[in-house]
């Protein structure tokens, strides 16, 4: 599994999060705990970091995720009722910028968390086990 470690410390420190904050907080407020327990295991977060997108040598516009943990997994916290496609194809697209292979959508909004593992399609030709609930 692409960044298994990695991705089950992050969903642990998730967890941790939402254990302590509970449901029902802006997501804004849920990343920047995740921020604060992600540093307390000792790892790099990068917050926002901006990711140029350029079209036949011009710059169109930015990517931004919201989080790059240990320069290898972005990870998107949410407080949505459901993951959606839209959700999974921005993930997609900030895996195609970034060349990471791996996106971590963590969901705040219910007492039980939930997550989806996202892989960049040229990273999926390895087994992975695609989403989990905890």
């Amino acid at each position: 599994m692409i960044h298994g470690e990695l991705s089950g410390e992050i969903i642990s420190a998730a967890m941790e999060v939402l254990n302590e904050l509970k449901p029902g907080l802006d997501e804004k407020l849920y990343e920047r705990a995740m921020v604060i327990e992600l540093k307390h295991r000792g790892h790099s977060v990068s917050v926002q970091s901006s990711f140029p997108v350029s079209y036949r040598g011009e710059l169109i516009g930015n990517l931004i995720p919201d989080l790059i943990v240990d320069d290898a997994v972005i990870v998107d916290p949410k407080v949505v009722s459901c993951f959606t496609d839209t959700h999974v194809a921005q993930m997609i697209g900030y895996l195609n910028i970034t060349s990471l292979d791996l996106a971590l959508l963590i969901n705040f909004k219910n007492a039980r968390l939930e997550w989806k593992r996202v892989l960049r399609p040229q990273a999926s030709s390895e087994p992975d086990n695609p989403d989990f609930r905890a």
